[in-house]
């Protein structure tokens, strides 16, 4: 059996760090057209949860618009959980939105009732994540702190202070994403998750090595002790991801 989370963190139907990790899928259209069609074919494949990576719609910074077509997402998605994304550019944004913006954002949809969770980067500033974190609590959402590097893999100690301080920060989930030079940092990545879950880390927990090197932590990170896997179901929202019906046939024969 899988390592679980001593803390559980349910939204609607479904429970992270329970005893099989669950499954995201992207939807990374650019337009409303475009994402609408995009959640129907995504919803089709039964996903756990959709993320919205809101930073790659085209109106982006039109609050109002962004406003309706979560209104419509929501609507085609029925009972699948919502994380909604405003990626900083820093850390792989799709494009440069302003720290208002993003906040207001966030925000928004969160009051709008329509957002399960969100994802913000522990980079932002104290301030801009205390907002949201409030923001969240009052809304009855749920909040990820994340941290993302595309150009390595920090050392052991460093993902897992990381993992800590999401925590320690508020988070109800705890995230990090990391690029691979060799399967050795894939080790490590394994190495720090594992450490986290047996450790100080309480909330549910969801990394990942990045890459085609990284591949095998969306299959088998679940067993170090990972709460969540992204796949592709149309697009891939990050390098590495697996298309969803191979990634659900190679963790079946791990997490039975």
């Amino acid at each position: 059996m899988r390592l679980q989370s001593e803390k559980k963190v349910t939204v609607k139907n479904k429970v992270l760090g329970g005893p099989i990790p669950l499954i995201c899928l992207p939807l990374v259209a650019k337009d409303r057209s475009a994402l609408l069609q995009q959640t129907a074919e995504l919803t089709q494949l039964n996903p756990d949860l959709i993320e919205w990576r809101i930073d790659g719609y085209d109106q982006v910074t039109d609050i109002g618009a962004c406003l309706e077509v979560l209104q419509a997402l929501k609507a085609a998605m029925g009972l699948i959980p919502l994380i909604f994304t405003c990626r900083i550019h820093l850390e792989g944004g799709f494009k440069k939105i302003s720290k208002e913006t993003r906040l207001q954002l966030i925000t928004t949809a969160v009051a709008s009732g329509g957002v399960e969770i969100v994802d913000v980067e522990m980079c932002n500033e104290p301030a801009f994540i205390e907002k949201v974190k409030k923001t969240t609590q009052k809304g009855n959402a749920k909040l990820i702190l994340s941290y993302h590097n595309f150009n390595e893999t920090p050392d052991e100690t460093f993902i897992y202070d990381k993992l800590v301080m999401a925590q320690d920060l508020g988070a109800d989930i705890a995230k990090i994403a990391v690029m691979p030079k060799d399967y050795a940092d894939v080790l490590t990545l394994l190495g720090a998750t594992l450490k986290a879950r047996t450790g100080a880390v309480k909330v549910p927990i969801v990394t990942m090595s990045m890459g085609p090197e990284g591949e095998v932590t969306r299959v088998a990170g679940g067993l170090f002790g990972s709460d969540l896997t992204f796949a592709v179901g149309k697009e891939a929202s990050a390098p590495g991801q697996i298309p969803i019906t191979d990634l659900r046939q190679a963790m079946s024969v791990l997490y039975v």
